[in-house]
């Protein structure tokens, strides 16, 4: 068995990645191959957001206990709230074959990339900086001076898009979440994925 793949999703707050990724989760892992790293946090939770679902919420003490203790795979400081992903949970799947999706910024990303080469970046960026700041405030879930706050670092968000292997533009959402699926099964046929597969079926032995 080859081990899963790592996929970082990136994008600018408002840009879709979360909608995107649960839409993939729900409509196309019926193979149950994919899994989503929950995040540990210290922001508080919005409204309909679950414990231990949607992120794990700790305090910012135990955050910067967790992080003494290297368990985080990768974490970051954004507005002012720690954000982190669970070292010992990402591995244990990887290693059983498991494709696993990280939800997180740029700076995490840079992260990750340092400790695993293999991982693939995915990058989403909405249509225009004025659909962005639409759907911030349709959201409804942000202060205007925090969604004035978003915006004016979405710019040097996106910036780092080259930093990724694949950019999606979340002009069509149907359309967006293709392109989100095409790259998780075109990296499950790549020849280093199966080699073990075609080896051990077609008994191939290599001079």
């Amino acid at each position: 068995m080859s081990k899963g793949t790592l996929f970082i999703v990136s994008a600018p707050s408002g840009a879709g990645k979360s909608s995107l990724i649960d839409a993939l989760l729900k409509r196309f892992n019926l193979d149950d191959k994919l899994r989503l790293s929950v995040s540990h946090t210290t922001r508080a939770p919005r409204p309909g957001e679950v414990d231990h679902v949607a992120y794990h919420f700790v305090s910012h003490t135990e955050f910067e206990e967790l992080i003494a203790r290297n368990a985080f795979y990768e974490w970051a400081k954004v507005f002012d709230n720690y954000y982190g992903t669970s070292r010992e949970i990402v591995e244990k799947w990887l290693d059983v074959g498991k494709d696993v999706l990280l939800d997180i910024d740029w700076q995490g990303a840079r992260q990750i990339r340092k400790q695993t080469p293999g991982a693939k970046g995915i990058f989403i960026v909405p249509p225009s900086l004025q659909e962005l700041n639409n759907r911030l405030v349709k959201r409804a879930t942000d202060a205007p001076e925090v969604i004035e706050k978003r915006m004016s670092k979405a710019i040097g968000e996106i910036i780092h898009y080259d930093e990724y292997d694949y950019t999606i533009v979340n002009d069509d959402f149907d359309e967006a979440l293709l392109n989100l699926r095409s790259i998780i099964l075109s990296n499950r046929v790549t020849s280093d994925k199966q080699a073990s597969n075609v080896i051990e079926k077609f008994d191939l032995k290599k001079d």
